[in-house]
C-alpha cells in the first residue's frame, strides 16, 4: 500500500465489463484483427482505451527526432527479446529468456482491450527503446494510489547500453510525457512506478519533470510513484 499520499482519495478494485470499456474509446475505433501474415497471436496494438499513438506527431528534443510507433509483433519481437535479455533491463522487467517469453508479453497487450499499448521508441529513425503506455486508472497499479480519471502511466526500457547514463533517458521520458498531454487532452497526470531500487531509472523521471509522490509497495517491488502534472508540464 502507499506510504503517502492515501489521504482520503481511495480507489476501488473493479472488474469492469466490457460494455463499459467500450465508452473510453474515441467513436469509431473498434480492435484490430492481426495483421496479414501474422502468426497466430500476433498483432498490432489496438488504439482504443489510449488513442492511436501510430498519428501521433514525432517530437523535436535535443538528442533528435523522436517517435513512438507502436509494436507489431511479427515484425518487432526478435529485436524486444534481445531487449530483454540485457543483464540491466532483465533485472528489473524479469523478462529474459527465448522469444516465446517476450511473445507473451507483447501479446497479452496486443490481444486485449487497448488499455495497454506497446511501443518502439525511433530516435532519428533507429529502434532504440521500448515503451508501454499504460491506462493507469484502470491498471492494477490504480490498487495502490489514489488514481484519478484518464491517468496515464509510462514503462520503459533503453535499448542499447551506449544510450544509457548521458541523459538521454530523461530527455526521451519528458518528450513521451508531453507527446501523452498534447494527444490526451483528459489526463492531467502522466505516472510512473519504477523500482525503488532502479535509481537511474528514478533520477531520470525527477530530471524529467516528474516528482515522487509516494512509495508503495506492488507485486514483486516496493515502487517510486513518479507523477508529472498537466498543470506543472511548463514549469519543470
Amino acid at each position: 500500500m502507499p506510504s503517502a499520499d492515501s489521504g482520503t482519495e481511495d480507489t476501488l478494485d473493479l472488474t469492469l465489463p466490457p460494455e463499459f470499456l467500450a465508452l473510453f474509446a474515441a467513436p469509431g475505433n473498434v480492435p484490430r484483427p492481426a495483421t496479414s501474415g501474422a502468426r497466430p497471436g500476433r498483432a498490432v496494438a489496438d488504439p482504443g482505451l489510449i488513442g492511436d499513438i501510430a498519428r501521433w506527431a514525432a517530437a523535436d528534443t535535443p538528442a533528435g527526432q523522436f517517435r513512438l510507433v507502436p509494436v507489431d509483433g511479427e515484425r518487432d519481437l526478435a529485436l524486444v527479446s534481445i531487449w530483454m535479455n540485457d543483464p540491466v533491463t532483465a533485472e528489473f522487467w524479469e523478462l529474459a529468456g527465448g522469444p516465446e517469453v517476450t511473445g507473451r508479453h507483447l501479446d497479452a497487450q496486443l490481444g486485449g482491450d487497448g488499455r495497454s499499448v506497446p511501443c518502439l521508441g525511433l530516435l532519428d529513425g533507429t529502434p532504440m527503446s521500448y515503451w508501454e503506455l499504460y491506462r493507469a486508472d484502470i491498471d492494477p497499479l490504480a490498487r495502490y494510489y489514489p488514481a484519478r480519471p484518464q491517468d496515464t502511466g509510462i514503462h520503459l526500457l533503453i535499448g542499447g547500453s551506449s544510450d544509457r547514463g548521458r541523459g538521454l533517458g530523461s530527455t526521451l521520458i519528458k518528450a513521451v510525457a508531453d507527446l501523452v498531454l498534447d494527444h490526451r487532452p483528459g489526463c492531467g497526470r502522466v505516472v510512473a512506478e519504477p523500482d525503488l531500487r532502479n535509481t537511474p531509472s528514478v533520477a531520470a523521471f525527477l530530471a524529467a519533470g516528474f516528482r515522487l509522490s509516494a512509495e508503495a509497495d506492488v507485486p514483486g517491488k516496493r515502487a517510486a510513484l513518479m507523477i508529472r502534472d498537466r498543470s506543472l508540464r511548463h514549469l519543470l
